[in-house]
């Protein structure tokens, strides 16, 4: 390589890893405020965030980064479009493009507003009471709406936070993908319904003591690959995953002491997004080789963990005779398959983070409408609980009693999360179909699982999917390890081969 652009590379590479440690600085402060932190502290929190997005902001989108890039593209490091340089060079680009149609006022005013708005989310999520959530929800509505607006876009407002999260999709993209899958969604749940089975739910709401979940629960997520000599598991009021950088990855999950399935599927959902993060390449960390590709490819991960090999019943003819010794008392004499129904139990609910696989992509597919609506400015913030409630009933046949168990269930519009909704049931359909394609080619995931063997899976999805940073687009990513672009069919197969037996259909 040539002597100057090693060089110019070299700086670029020093300027984005100082602005990934300022990302990383902020992360810990919201990890905390998440799970530590006292009430009272939210305000000048608020502050401390607010202050480190306008610094990252401000050196992110300096001139100089720009001139770096402009030395670098087009020459010999880009011939290869597929090399760590190019890629680096050519995401840099993009991020900074995007960064720098931002005013620094409002990246500060954002962060400041959304740390605000969370902590008044959790107050409101213990009480039940949102009064004073509204005017903060229509502060943070408002400047993300200012912040698509500065980014630009060409056929919806929405397109433009969609770019946030899932880069290269569209509304009219994810409508099209939605419309195929969800008459035949809406179809087999029905079929289920009309089935007449259930299994016996109560089984999942005994006694289980929230220090042997947590304990079982730590155990389950080291045995599937997430390595807790480089990370931790805490409580918060809304589970979530959060990393600081290699060698520092936190989950966390909330505990029921008469809800098994709460914390653990919710650990092994977040140990899911840990292994993405600790195998992504850490000599790469503060550049997007070394950076996740989409928020769909990541909730492919934790979906298929949680889903996939967590519900599955070869997972638990290996930790079923474990679980009896943490939980003798709930568990003594429960057969494998009355269990196993029980964990897949298909039947409408309130909660998006408890729901069954089947009916959880009409939990997402109701909040992209939702925010979709408010977003446009069709719908007002106070209007919210009023749709929300009509909608889900249409839905789900069922009312939400109170607003903390409907629309303000999920800290993301809080958080200006605005469409990362979506990028869920992407996760779904690009994990059945990765799935799909480790188990032809590993030769057969049950009988591994059944044995206690996830490491073959993990070592898999870590040379395919995580040692590859932002190499490829999802879309693209995809088609490079299935040989297939996204489809809802491995996911309608995936659904049918597994809940048919369960109710006979």
């Amino acid at each position: 390589m040539d002597e100057k652009l090693q060089k110019t590379l070299a700086e670029l590479y020093k300027l984005t890893k100082e602005v990934t440690n300022l990302h990383a600085t902020q992360a810990v402060l919201e990890w905390d405020e998440r799970t530590y932190m006292p009430e009272n502290g939210a305000n000048q929190r608020a502050e401390m965030t607010g202050q480190l997005a306008g610094m990252s902001h401000e050196k992110f989108t300096s001139p100089h980064i720009d001139e770096l890039l402009s030395e670098l593209e087009g020459s010999e490091l880009t011939k290869d479009p597929d090399a760590p340089a190019a890629v680096n060079i050519r995401e840099l680009r993009r991020d900074y493009d995007r960064a720098t149609k931002l005013p620094q006022r409002l990246v500060e005013e954002l962060a400041k507003i959304t740390s605000q708005a969370q902590g008044v989310w959790t107050k409101g999520r213990h009480s039940g009471e949102f009064g004073e959530f509204y005017p903060l929800l229509e502060k943070v509505i408002a400047l993300r709406q200012e912040q698509a607006d500065a980014y630009g876009y060409e056929a919806d407002r929405y397109d433009a936070m969609l770019e946030d999260y899932e880069p290269g999709s569209t509304i009219a993209d994810l409508s099209e993908l939605f419309d195929k899958f969800r008459p035949e969604l809406v179809e087999f749940v029905k079929a289920i319904g009309d089935s007449g089975k259930q299994p016996d739910i109560s089984i999942l709401t005994r006694n289980y003591p929230t220090e042997r979940q947590e304990m079982f629960g730590e155990m389950c997520a080291a045995a599937i690959g997430f390595d807790f000599q480089g990370g931790r598991l805490d409580v918060t009021t809304h589970p979530f995953c959060t990393g600081f950088g290699p060698g520092d990855t936190r989950i966390t999950t909330h505990y029921d002491p008469r809800r098994f399935n709460n914390a653990f599927f919710g650990i092994m959902h977040e140990a899911g997004h840990g292994i993405y993060d600790q195998g992504l390449p850490a000599e790469h960390w503060g550049t997007p080789m070394g950076d996740s590709v989409s928020l769909g490819i990541h909730e492919s991960q934790s979906r298929m963990w949680e889903n996939m090999v967590g519900r599955s019943k070869p997972f638990w003819e290996h930790f079923l005779p474990i679980s009896r010794c943490f939980f003798p008392d709930a568990l003594s004499g429960v057969k494998l398959d009355d269990f196993y129904f029980a964990i897949n139990d298909v039947r409408p609910s309130l909660i998006r983070i408890e729901a069954d696989e089947v009916t959880y992509n009409l939990h997402i597919m109701l909040r992209f409408e939702m925010e979709r609506a408010f977003f446009s400015g069709d719908l007002k913030p106070r209007d919210i609980p009023g749709v929300w409630n009509e909608k889900f009933k249409s839905y789900f046949g069922i009312e939400p009693p109170n607003d903390a168990e409907g629309c303000f269930q999920d800290v993301h519009w809080s958080a200006g999360l605005v469409g990362y909704f979506p990028t869920y049931t992407l996760g779904n359909l690009y994990a059945a179909q990765f799935f799909a394609k480790a188990d032809e080619e590993l030769g057969g995931l049950e009988a591994m699982f059944a044995r206690g063997e996830f490491k073959p899976l993990k070592d898999w999805l870590r040379k395919n999917i995580h040692q590859q940073g932002r190499r490829y687009p999802a879309k693209k990513l995809c088609e490079v390890v299935t040989g297939k672009p996204l489809s809802h069919e491995p996911m309608m197969k995936y659904l049918k081969e597994k809940f048919s037996p369960l109710y006979v259909l």
